[in-house]
């Protein structure tokens, strides 16, 4: 993948995985440093475990024509998923590492809100890994706060929002 010059202003758009792009999705994963691939699994394993899902709904993130990332959310709570969260949780998200620092990743999670908004949703759950290449920073700069429970290793959070 090369880098491409986004404008500051680009459209984020979520689009449908396709037989025709499955492939460059998963391959965005190994865009990723080391560290951050141990923060999150890989786009084809999430890809995997979402058709095995009743919950989850899954699209690739675009900036213009630019395939830059990889956004997964579950809904409701589903042993067999091993998540238990009552309402909508950031399951997987990332961002490609020659697109991470331009404010494509605020974008995509703000126009996750935009949707669950419109669905009278007013709160989005997440966890993330703790140590060396954590989104931990990420996640607190757009307004997630720690709720103290865990998954697993990971602490939860949530971002509350009007509707």
């Amino acid at each position: 993948m090369s880098e491409h010059a986004l404008p500051s202003d680009a459209e984020i758009t979520f689009r449908r995985i396709s037989a025709l792009t499955v492939c460059d999705v998963c391959e965005l994963s190994e865009t990723l440093s080391e560290e951050q691939r141990n923060m999150v699994a890989d786009n084809g394993t999430s890809i995997a475990e979402a058709h095995f899902s009743e919950s989850a709904w899954f699209r690739a993130i675009y900036a213009e024509e630019t395939l830059v990332g990889f956004v997964m959310l579950h809904q409701g709570s589903d042993w067999d998923d091993g998540i238990d969260c009552p309402g909508v949780y950031l399951w997987r998200f990332m961002i490609a590492r020659p697109f991470q620092g331009k404010g494509i990743g605020k974008k995509a999670i703000d126009l996750v809100v935009r949707d669950l908004k419109a669905r009278g949703i007013r709160e989005l759950y997440t966890s993330y890994g703790l140590g060396e290449a954590s989104p931990e920073g990420f996640y607190k700069g757009l307004g997630f706060v720690r709720t103290g429970d865990s998954y697993g290793e990971e602490p939860e959070a949530v971002l509350k929002f009007a509707a």
